[in-house]
């Protein structure tokens, strides 16, 4: 078996997921601005993509969620 790694945008998204959990651990929930930020533009890629997905979206959507959710925290 001779499988060939093929880049996804899925792919680009779960490293800058895990990279907004690891800032957040490491300088607090004031960096959620930058998952928030990011999920955002996932929406809008979601949502003018030629090949529309479902868990995409609502993975951003999710993100969207929990980064406005920390946000709250802080203020």
């Amino acid at each position: 078996m001779n499988k060939r790694y093929k880049f996804e945008w899925n792919d680009l998204r779960a490293c800058t997921t895990v990279l907004n959990v690891i800032l957040i651990m490491i300088y607090g929930l004031s960096i959620s601005w930058f998952g928030l930020t990011i999920a955002i533009l996932g929406v809008i890629k979601d949502c003018t993509d030629e090949e529309f997905r479902w868990n995409s979206l609502i993975m951003h959507l999710a993100n969207i969620a929990l980064n406005v959710f920390f946000l709250a925290k802080i203020f």
